[in-house]
């Protein structure tokens, strides 16, 4: 009896509300998460090289971002579309989305690759000591 007095008293739920819409986030939401992101890896950079990696790290948020939903629009809509010019019977072609992913792709990889020329070198492990067993296959006549 008492559980079923504890079942009445909680409130009843309508079907589908507790599946709330997740809120996605703005461009500038993600390229800002992006950027700090980015930011918090070359913390460390020194100072006379900051102003190069800021801007760099600026051009790559964006392009990533940017790469992100050219992808979600080439899943979705693919990357060949039907065009017509005049008279002509209609022809498949690339979308210039296609093209235009590919461009920014390849400069957001020079951007990549320049920041990560920027990063300090990490410095060679020492070599461990051995016991003598490399030396001697060398050296051996």
């Amino acid at each position: 009896m008492a559980d079923e007095k504890l079942k009445s008293a909680a409130p009843k739920r309508k079907k589908g509300s507790a599946a709330k819409k997740r809120v996605e986030p703005t461009k500038e939401d993600r390229i800002n998460a992006e950027r700090e992101r980015l930011t918090d890896i070359y913390k460390t950079i020194e100072e006379k090289r900051r102003l190069t990696v800021r801007g760099l790290i600026e051009r790559a948020a964006y392009m990533l971002v940017t790469l992100q939903d050219l992808e979600k629009d080439l899943d979705e809509k693919g990357i060949w579309e039907m065009f017509r010019q005049g008279d002509q019977e209609p022809y498949e072609r690339k979308r210039p989305a296609a093209d235009f992913y590919n461009q920014i792709n390849n400069s957001y990889q020079k951007i990549i690759k320049q920041l990560s020329d920027l990063l300090p070198k990490e410095e060679p492990k020492a070599k461990e000591e051995g016991d003598g067993f490399d030396e001697f296959v060398v050296n051996r006549e």
